[in-house]
């Protein structure tokens, strides 16, 4: 039986460098092959520790990697160090160490053993050190997982020491998900598969944030095939994936805001065409020629124009005329009506907002002047603007320019203004409540609308366009007007003009029980119509026959053709002033018989 005696013997006899090391750290004992090597005596070395006779640089590496890796693993393979002589001359070596436990488990000693190495160990530990000091992030884990060295890079990125991290499974620093995806072997098995490249994956720093990486690696096998080594390179792209997924939001939230744009552009262009259902501009006035000559003159330049006129007479689709005879008739045309939004809101309803500018704004909102873009903006009741906001709207106009509420982007718009409205803007601004530079700059084309007792003859034109078109509206028969419907609609005042006609014959056929329009149920001072009596003798009305019809067309023909000087095509022709096509007139003249009288 070997006796302690006996052990010490044969420890100090040993011809490899070799210490004992107690659980402080310090050296029990060293070895005489030690002593001889390095120049000192054993009392000199006993209780004081190994790195105290190491160079500087190895004697941190043991405190920072080689103790607390040694701890966790209990032992310690081919670990460079050097030592320094009593003389002063560094003795490179190779240290293996291996943790001595009783067989309760107690710890007993350290025994360190160190060989001097070669030329080819030295050239081997000065490249573990270049690839510590390499400005990258590398780590090298062993055939189990366990992490056998790393860069300093891959330190300072996760935010640790290498005493930390050095012997410890690369998965303890990964994402919980990470984890759980490498757990029950397959880090293993991805390891034994050999290289890989470009294998996502996250990291968990010592604050407890989380890193995005690419991985590739580069796998070392020994001499069965295993691999017992392998070189993990990572990139970080953290701040790339958050770049990334920002532009996702950004490019998603355009598209939801692109589709609410042209929703909201559909509604308001929905909207115009709703508020401005009369149909097309019917009559051959000449106050109403007078006017559309005007719209025709502005129709195709940029310049803002002015619609004045009593409320009714049309001011609505004189825009929307304006709007399709000009260049921008394929983008949007939008309306505002000034007169209906509450003060506070103007500014939001012009411009916009983003979300949270004010209590009750949800999300961000597009406002009208950007819906507007490269189209038309229809200003309703322009007169109705706020004093302290049209100042802003005198910059839009100026400078194209704008910002929405709560926001300190400026963004600019391509929009052509048509304004419109039925109060005296010039004693506005006598009276301080219209800025006189918007006015001018708003009243660039001024276009008086006449009112509807200023029209004559389209009073009747009017009337039977609204008529047939409400009939087919409301899915009844078609009406006709009778002549003396026509008379009591020439003698009316029309105080609401053009919209209150139409909302007489709307009413008149709502009220007629069957097919005899009647328009005494729905406007003032109309005549009632005659009732028929049955019975076997006709009961004349003064409707007309289809013989009055055909004379009085014909008498109608003859006055168009003497107004024109019998031409019948061309500008101030015939046709032009019954709205027929020049083929249609003579085919009618033809039908009549009519003839040009001699001179």
């Amino acid at each position: 039986m070997i006796t302690q005696q006996d052990y010490e013997w044969l420890f100090r006899r040993l011809p490899v460098m070799s210490t004992l090391i107690a659980a402080d750290g310090a050296c029990l004992d060293v070895n005489d092959t030690m002593l001889e090597r390095l120049g000192y005596t054993r009392e000199d070395m006993v209780g004081h520790r190994p790195e105290e006779f190491m160079t500087p640089e190895s004697a941190a590496r043991v405190t920072s990697e080689l103790r607390p890796a040694l701890r966790r693993r209990g032992k310690l393979e081919d670990k460079y160090i050097s030592f320094v002589t009593a003389g002063g001359d560094v003795v490179d070596c190779i240290t293996n160490a291996l943790v001595e436990y009783d067989r309760s488990g107690e710890f007993l000693r350290t025994v360190g053993m160190y060989m001097e190495v070669s030329d080819q160990a030295r050239a081997n530990f000065k490249y573990r050190t270049l690839y510590r000091s390499t400005p990258a992030m590398l780590h090298t884990v062993d055939g189990d997982g366990l992490l056998v060295t790393v860069t300093d890079h891959w330190l300072a990125k996760l935010g640790y020491r290498r005493k930390d991290v050095l012997g410890r499974p690369v998965t303890d620093f990964m994402s919980e998900a990470d984890q759980k995806k490498y757990a029950d072997g397959r880090l293993q098995e991805l390891i034994a598969a050999g290289d890989f490249n470009n294998v996502e994956r996250q990291m968990v720093r010592k604050d407890g944030t989380t890193i995005d990486l690419v991985m590739s690696a580069i796998a070392n096998r020994d001499e069965s095939g295993e691999v017992d080594r392998m070189l993990v390179a990572s990139k970080d792209v953290t701040e790339r994936n958050r770049a990334e997924r920002e532009l996702r939001r950004a490019l998603a939230e355009n598209a939801k805001l692109r589709k609410e744009l042209e929703r909201e552009r559909d509604y308001l262009r929905e909207e115009v065409n709703v508020a401005l259902n009369f149909g097309p501009i019917v009559g051959t006035s000449t106050a109403l020629k007078r006017m559309l000559k005007r719209v025709e003159a502005v129709a195709e330049t940029p310049a803002s124009v002015l619609l004045l006129g009593e409320s009714g007479v049309g001011k609505e689709l004189v825009a929307r005329a304006i709007h399709a005879r000009s260049p921008r008739a394929d983008g949007p045309l939008v309306k505002v009506n000034c007169a209906s939004i509450p003060k506070e809101l103007f500014e939001s309803e012009f411009f916009g907002h983003v979300k949270g500018a004010f209590t009750g704004a949800h999300r961000d909102r597009v406002g009208r002047f950007q819906l507007a873009d490269g189209g038309t903006i229809f200003l309703d009741e322009v007169g109705e603007i706020p004093m302290e906001l049209q100042g802003k709207l005198l910059r839009v106009l100026q400078e194209s320019e704008f910002e929405r509420v709560g926001d300190d982007v400026t963004r600019y718009v391509d929009v052509r203004i048509v304004a419109a409205t039925n109060r005296n803007l010039e004693k506005l601004m006598v009276e301080g409540n219209f800025r006189e530079d918007l006015f001018y700059r708003l009243s660039v084309f001024p276009i008086d609308v006449p009112p509807l007792r200023q029209r004559g003859g389209d009073i009747v034109q009017l009337a039977q366009h609204f008529l047939e078109q409400t009939c087919k509206d409301f899915g009844r028969e078609p009406m006709t007007l009778t002549r003396s419907q026509a008379a009591d609609l020439k003698a009316y005042d029309w105080p609401g003009n053009v919209r209150e006609l139409k909302n007489v014959i709307e009413r008149a056929v709502i009220l007629s029980p069957g097919q005899v329009l009647r328009l005494d149920l729905s406007m003032p001072g109309a005549r009632p119509e005659p009732v028929i009596v049955a019975s076997s003798e006709p009961v004349r009305t003064d409707i007309l026959t289809d013989n009055e019809m055909r004379a009085f067309q014909k008498g109608n023909i003859v006055k168009a053709l003497e107004r024109a000087a019998w031409k019948v095509s061309g500008k101030g022709g015939a046709a032009e002033l019954l709205g027929v096509r020049p083929t249609t007139l003579a085919d009618r003249i033809r039908t009549h018989g009519i003839k040009r009288p001699t001179r």
